[in-house]
């Protein structure tokens, strides 16, 4: 009985320990990811349009009406988060990309391009869409490492969560135990008591 609960006792501490070791890891990745994201974004000095943009909102303009509710809460800011690296992809450049094309895809305008290599203005709207769809993609993979960060983030707090609960139950299951070893041992030096008559 006492071997069987201090190896539980014993395992208990190698779990607690491998559980704070691994939200310790955790935590370090997920600041890494995050202070890289952020340090990339703020290197592009990408700045959001100053909020006087946003006053006078038009189809076919800088600042159409689908960009008030996402994009004008950032407003003058630089773009250093993967929240503001997503909404500039989905919710600034996708929608200048759109209205460019008329809805069509790269690829679309790229085969047309191939089947009409005269046309000059056909081209440079494939040239302007590539790169266009190029930065929206770097900034889309920020987003993604940025949400990464944010997972393991929390993957580490849960870890040290799970470690700390695991080292305190050990501690009382060995508390527990030593307390049973020390009343067994009490009973037995008293030895067998008499029968009353």
């Amino acid at each position: 009985m006492r071997r069987n609960s201090h190896l539980t006792a014993i395992a208990g501490f190698a779990l607690a320990a491998i559980l704070l070791a691994a939200g310790g890891l955790l935590l370090w990745g997920s600041t890494y990811t995050h202070n890289m994201v952020h340090n990339q974004l703020a290197a592009q000095q990408i700045f959001f349009p100053p909020k006087a943009a946003f006053a006078h909102p038009e189809a076919g303009t800088e600042i159409t009406p689908s960009m008030i509710p996402s994009v004008s809460q950032y407003a003058g800011q630089q773009l250093v988060t993967g929240q503001q690296a997503q909404s500039y992809a989905d919710n600034f450049i996708a929608v200048h990309i759109t209205n460019m094309t008329g809805g069509k895809t790269y690829a679309q305008l790229s085969a047309a391009s191939l089947a009409q290599p005269d046309n000059t203005k056909l081209a440079g709207e494939v040239a302007t869409v590539f790169k266009g769809e190029t930065l929206r993609s770097i900034l889309l993979n920020a987003f993604g490492w940025w949400k990464v960060s944010q997972i393991t983030y929390i993957a580490s707090l849960a870890a040290f969560g799970l470690g700390g609960l695991t080292l305190l139950a050990s501690l009382f299951g060995l508390t527990v135990g030593r307390k049973d070893e020390i009343t067994h041992e009490a009973i037995s030096a008293e030895g067998p008591k008499s029968p009353t008559a």
